[in-house]
C-alpha cells in the first residue's frame, strides 16, 4: 500500500486488477476505456500496461453502478492485492500497522484498517486478511488445516517452548497458542514461566507474515530484539527464515519442549549428501528419498528428555522399505509411541489418509517403551457406513493416545485400534501401516457377533483355569528339583562350545527363524520365547538373539523357561549405557538329563500357554464390554 504520483492516496491498479474490483474481463476493461471518455486517465505504468488511481477506478465503477459499496474486509484486500509491490508485501506492512510497528500505510489505507480491526479486532483483522493472502494462492501454499493443527497441539499437550521447524504461516503455532490459553494466562511451564513459540520457514515472506500472526493473537504490542521476534510477558515469538534441516542450530539455543511440523513431502534436495555425517542422525542416516525421515529426527533431536512431537506425514513413510532400518530404530528405541491414520481430507493431498507420528525423545534412565499405539481413525465400520464428523475422529484419536499414553494399553477395537508388542513389528519390513496390523473390524455391535465374542471369552477363560491347575508346590526345603544340593550349571557360551546350541545375532548374519527356534530380546522387557510350527520365516533383527538348540542335547522350552528367571538375566545383563543389555552367553541353565529337561519344559511351555491366554482374555473382555457399551447407544443390543 505504498504511494504513487497522481493519485489521491497513492494507490495504484493495472487493468486486471480493475477487472478483478468489477467481476469482468480484461475486454471489458478496454472497451470502458474506449466507449466512456470519463474513464481515469493513467497515472503511471507503461503505454502497454498502464495503472491506474485506485481512488478514482473506485470513484468512476460506483457511479456507473458496477461497484457496490464493499464491507471494510472486502476494501483492504482490494488495496492489498492491488499494491504494486505485490499483495504479500502489503500485507506485511498492515499487519506491522496493526502491530504498531510503523506507518508505512497511507491515510485512506490506514483508515480502513483501523475501521476494520475495531469491528473484529486486531488479530481477528490480521488473520482474516492472511486468509484472504493465502486463498489466493492455493497452489503456492500447503497449510494445515485448523481442525488438524488443533488435533495435533492437543496431542503434544502443554509445553512451555513450541517449535515448528517448517512452520509456514504459522498454524500449528497458532494452534498450540491458542491450547495452551490465551495471552495473559499462567504458562504451561509454571508461573512466571515464558512461553516461547519457534517457528523456521525458508520462504521470508511466510516467516515474516506467521511473526506477525502469532505477535498479534499472543497480544504483544511491539516486537523486541528484530523484525521476526516479539515479546509478552507471557509469550515470546521467534521465527526465522532458514532451512531448518541445513541451519547448524546456535549452541547456546535451548532445546524445547514439544515439536508440531507439517513438513514438505517427497523432497529430493534436502541436503542429503551434504548432511550425511549430521549428529542427528541417530536413529540412522535418512535415505535420499526419505526425506520425512530427516524431519522426524530432526524433531527427536530438538526436543528435551521427554518432550513430545508430532508430525503430520504421508502414509508411505510408515511402510517403504527404504526407511525401514530408521523405523525400527525409532521403535527399539522407544522414541517412536503412536501411527495414528487419518480419515482422507485431513490435509493436503485430501485423497490421501494421512498419518499423525506421535514420538517422545527418550530420558537417559528410561527402559524404552515395548508397545505401539496404531489406530486407523477411518476404520471399524461397516461397508457403507458414513464417516463421522471430524470433531468426533479428533476426539476419539485424542482419548486412544491419552489412554496409551498412561500406562502403554489401549482398549482393542477392532479395524480401529490396537496398543502392539513392538518386537511383533520388528519383522523385515518393519510396516507401520495401522491397518495392516489391526484385527478386522466392521459391524462388532450386533447381538449375533457379542455372542460370539462372549463365547470365546468363556472358552479362554476355561482355558486359563485348566492351565492354572498344574501343581505349584515345590520340595520343603526349597531345594531345585528336590536334591540335596544346587545343580551344576553352564553358561550359553559353554554350551555352545559344545555344540549342545548356536547363538546367532541379528547384527553378524542375515538369519531366519525355524520351528523350535529360541528368541531372546537382549534389551527391553521382552521375554525369552520359542518359535511354533507355522510362525518360522522372520528375519532376525536387532535387538534380538537367536539360540537353535540341537534337540538331542536340549529342550527348546526349557531353555525359554530358565532364560525368563529374573536372577538369571539380572546376572547377565550389563549397564554400560543408560539402558541395560543381557549379554546371552552369560545367561545359566541347569545341567538335567534330556528327559528331565523336557518335564521342566512342559511346564514352562504351558506357562506361556497361560500367559497368552491371559492376554487374550483381556482384549476379548475389552472387545466385549465396548461392543456391549455401543450396542446399548445405538441400539442394537437391548437392555434386557
Amino acid at each position: 500500500m505504498s504511494g504513487a504520483n497522481g493519485a489521491s492516496d497513492g494507490t495504484e491498479v493495472t487493468a486486471a486488477a480493475i477487472a478483478r474490483l468489477a467481476g469482468v474481463g480484461r475486454a471489458a476493461v478496454s472497451n470502458w476505456r474506449r466507449r466512456h471518455p470519463d474513464f481515469p486517465r493513467p497515472v503511471g505504468g507503461t503505454e502497454t500496461s498502464p495503472t491506474f488511481s485506485l481512488t478514482e477506478v473506485e470513484s468512476w465503477l460506483r457511479a456507473q453502478g458496477k461497484l457496490a459499496e464493499a464491507p471494510p474486509r472486502e476494501r483492504v484486500r482490494r488495496r492489498l492485492e492491488s499494491d504494486p509491490e505485490g499483495h504479500g508485501p502489503a500485507l506485511v506492512r498492515a499487519g506491522e500497522h496493526l502491530a504498531g510497528l510503523g506507518e508505512p500505510a497511507q491515510p485512506a489505507d490506514r483508515s480502513e484498517l483501523e475501521q476494520l480491526a475495531r469491528e473484529v479486532g486486531t488479530e481477528t483483522a490480521f488473520a482474516q486478511l492472511l486468509a484472504d493472502y493465502l486463498d489466493a494462492n492455493p497452489r503456492q501454499y500447503t497449510l494445515t488445516p485448523p481442525g488438524t493443527a488443533a488435533l495435533m497441539a492437543r496431542l503434544a499437550g502443554p509445553g512451555d517452548s513450541v517449535l515448528d521447524p517448517a512452520c509456514g504461516s504459522g498454524e500449528l503455532l497458532a494452534a498450540a497458542l491458542t491450547a495452551g490459553g490465551t495471552a495473559g494466562s499462567p504458562s504451561p511451564g509454571g508461573a512466571g514461566t515464558p512461553r516461547t513459540l519457534h517457528g523456521q520457514d525458508t520462504d521470508p515472506l511466510l516467516a515474516r507474515l506467521a511473526a506477525l500472526r502469532l505477535t498479534l493473537r499472543a497480544g504483544a504490542a511491539r516486537p523486541a530484539g528484530g523484525a521476526a521476534r516479539a515479546r509478552t510477558p507471557d509469550t515470546a515469538v521467534d521465527i526465522r527464515a532458514e532451512d531448518a534441516l541445513r541451519t547448524e542450530e546456535p549452541a547456546d539455543v535451548p532445546p524445547v519442549a514439544t515439536v508440531l511440523c507439517h513438513p514438505p513431502f517427497n523432497e529430493r534436495n534436502w541436503g542429503h549428501d551434504e548432511l550425511a555425517y549430521d549428529p542427528r542422525w541417530a536413529y540412522g542416516l535418512p535415505p535420499r528419498t526419505e526425506s520425512e525421515l530427516a524431519w522426524v529426527q530432526h524433531a527427536l533431536y530438538r526436543l528435551r528428555p521427554g518432550g513430545t512431537a508430532v508430525l503430520l506425514l504421508p502414509p508411505a513413510v510408515a511402510a517403504r522399505r527404504t526407511g525401514r532400518r530408521v523405523r525400527a530404530a525409532l521403535l527399539r528405541k522407544g522414541a517412536l509411541r503412536a501411527v495414528l491414520a487419518l480419515p482422507p481430507g485431513a490435509a493436503a493431498p485430501h485423497s490421501l489418509p494421512l498419518h499423525l507420528w506421535v514420538l517422545r525423545k527418550p530420558e537417559g534412565a528410561s527402559a524404552a517403551h515395548t508397545r505401539l499405539l496404531l489406530m486407523d481413525a477411518a476404520g471399524g465400520r461397516a461397508e457403507g457406513e458414513p464417516a463421522p464428523p471430524w470433531e468426533e475422529t479428533a476426539e476419539a484419536v485424542l482419548a486412544a493416545w491419552r489412554a496409551f499414553d498412561v500406562d502403554g494399553t489401549v482398549t482393542e477395537r477392532p479395524g480401529v485400534c490396537a496398543a502392539l508388542p513392538v518386537i511383533d513389528l520388528l519383522d523385515d519390513e518393519v510396516d507401520l501401516t495401522p491397518a495392516r496390523h489391526l484385527l478386522p473390524g466392521g459391524a462388532r455391535t450386533d447381538a449375533a457377533a457379542l455372542t460370539a465374542v462372549r463365547a470365546e471369552l468363556e472358552r479362554t477363560l476355561r482355558r486359563t483355569l485348566d492351565l492354572a491347575a498344574g501343581d505349584a508346590t515345590g520340595t520343603a526345603d526349597g531345594r531345585r528339583d528336590g536334591t540335596d544340593g544346587e545343580l551344576p550349571e553352564a553358561t550359553v557360551g559353554e554350551l555352545a562350545r559344545t555344540g549342545a546350541l548356536e547363538v546367532h545375532t541379528a547384527s553378524a548374519e542375515p538369519v531366519t527363524t525355524a520351528p523350535g527356534d529360541v528368541v531372546v530380546p537382549v534389551q527391553g522387557r521382552g521375554a525369552a520365547y520359542v518359535v511354533a510350527e507355522g510362525e518360522e520365516g522372520a528375519r532376525l533383527d536387532k535387538p534380538l538373539c537367536l539360540l537353535r538348540v540341537d534337540p538331542a542335547a536340549l529342550d527348546a522350552w526349557f531353555v525359554a523357561g530358565f532364560l525368563r528367571s529374573t536372577a538369571n538375566t539380572r546376572q547377565a545383563s550389563s549397564y554400560a549405557s543408560s539402558a541395560s543389555r543381557i549379554d546371552v552367553r552369560r545367561l545359566r541353565l541347569p545341567r538335567l538329563p534330556l528327559e528331565r529337561q523336557r518335564a521342566y519344559g512342559e511346564r514352562f511351555r504351558r506357562l506361556a500357554e497361560f500367559e497368552a491366554a491371559l492376554r487374550r482374555v483381556g482384549e476379548l473382555g475389552g472387545e466385549f464390554v465396548q461392543g456391549m457399551f455401543d450396542g446399548l447407544a445405538d441400539g442394537t443390543v437391548p437392555p434386557s
